[in-house]
């Protein structure tokens, strides 16, 4: 005899294990043999399936094969008697025989199953939240981990292979109900990069929210405050700490949590020069910011801190109270009868670059004030450009700074 591929041990006949053709009546039929704790029985159709009793009842389908270029059995249990049907058990039982025939062994595939089963969705998200943890700006991190943990957290229990796109749809749509349209766009950002990072990792193949749509369609904003609006801002600001960052973020022209997360160390007050480290820059790209006599001043007024901690922050996170200040503002703000419709701190840098183009800053001046890499600093160019134009920067602040003071005077 020769026994080759996937022996479906078809010989029990010469161990004298029972085969019978099995059918319903057949299997509720069978009782163990005096002294025995188990027993099985095989089918006489399909050569390898049959039926586990044992003494406590329980009644099992079961497919025992050998596959292709083993030695030893496997034995896969299929289902419960009674929660399967004899037919099922044994279409179930060919499909799992024909893929241990073709070298597709059921028994490794039901062990990948179950070690991708433990593996969930929140358990990824922790891993890439530590990995983000020295890659993402305080305020970026802080978004991130809420739609992680907050936004997607009905699905922190979910095996990552079984995140469909039809559930990651759904919650969408639920997110725009209950968070609105922006902040469901976020979510979906942060999950789609998690799971971009997930395969690159080895622990994801797909991302699932490739092809689901964007709750709602934004446009970029444009918002440029007007001369009255931003001396009511100046004039609310109080002079505490978040005060004191609004209006460096209007004679800056810098980001928020670049301005928020400012240390000591960065300053040099004899220069007048703020240097901002790449590793805190949006781009990763050092950027040297003159300060005007104005916001020196402002600097200057700041309770000291030792060299290395942060100017706007007892802990080493930087600035975060960034909504409940917002919000107290805007009630000073309206509270003086000038309240400011609808405006974010991120309008401030934009008043400020459309400022300095209008006093007859040349654009790549004010490109080089917002540290952004494009236009003169974009592609080949960017390569031979290395000037950091400090000369022009500090001209170009200096002429909007002294238009603020004007203004707010």
């Amino acid at each position: 005899m020769v026994l080759g591929g996937a022996w479906p041990l078809a010989y029990w006949w010469l161990t004298g294990v029972p085969t019978l053709r099995l059918t319903k009546p057949a299997v509720a039929s069978l009782a163990l043999p005096p002294g025995k704790r188990e027993a099985l029985f095989f089918d006489s159709e399909v050569a390898g399936f049959g039926v586990k009793i044992s003494a406590g009842g329980s009644r099992r389908y079961i497919l025992q094969y050998r596959p292709t270029g083993q030695r030893t059995a496997k034995r896969l249990t299929i289902g419960s008697v009674g929660v399967l049907s004899i037919d099922e058990a044994r279409r179930q039982a060919k499909t799992l025989l024909a893929r241990a025939t073709t070298g597709d062994d059921p028994h490794a595939g039901k062990a990948t199953a179950k070690a991708q089963a433990a593996i969930t969705l929140g358990m990824v998200a922790d891993a890439y939240l530590k990995h983000c943890e020295h890659r993402q700006q305080p305020g970026t991190l802080y978004q991130t981990t809420l739609h992680l943990t907050k936004h997607w957290a009905p699905l922190q229990l979910l095996p990552l292979h079984n995140v469909t796109r039809a559930i990651v749809a759904a919650r969408l749509n639920e997110l725009r109900e209950s968070s609105g349209g922006v902040s469901a766009n976020r979510s979906r950002s942060a999950l789609s990069a998690m799971f971009a990072w997930a395969i690159a990792e080895g622990r994801a193949e797909i991302n699932p929210v490739t092809g689901t749509r964007q709750p709602v369609k934004e446009t970029p904003r444009e918002r440029v405050l007007t001369d009255v609006e931003l001396r009511a801002i100046w004039h609310a600001c109080r002079n505490d700490a978040y005060g004191q960052i609004v209006r460096l973020l209007i004679l800056t022209a810098q980001r928020r949590d670049e301005v928020g997360g400012m240390a000591a160390s960065e300053l040099n007050f004899e220069g007048s020069v703020w240097t901002l480290p790449a590793a805190r820059a949006k781009n990763k790209r050092e950027q040297a910011i003159p300060l005007a006599p104005l916001a020196l001043s402002i600097l200057q007024a700041v309770s000291r801190h030792d060299v290395g901690k942060l100017m706007f922050s007892p802990s080493d996170r930087g600035f975060s109270a960034w909504s409940g200040s917002k919000v107290r503002l805007d009630k000073r703000l309206a509270d003086a009868g000038t309240p400011v419709a609808a405006w974010t701190i991120h309008d401030l840098r934009r008043t400020a670059a459309t400022g300095m183009a209008g006093l007859g800053v040349l654009p790549h001046v004010v490109e080089a004030v917002l540290n952004h890499v494009s236009g003169h600093k974009a592609g080949v160019a960017g390569v031979y450009n290395k000037a950091t134009y400090l000369p022009e920067k500090r001209d170009a602040l200096d002429r909007w700074a002294n238009y603020v003071a004007a203004l707010v005077a």
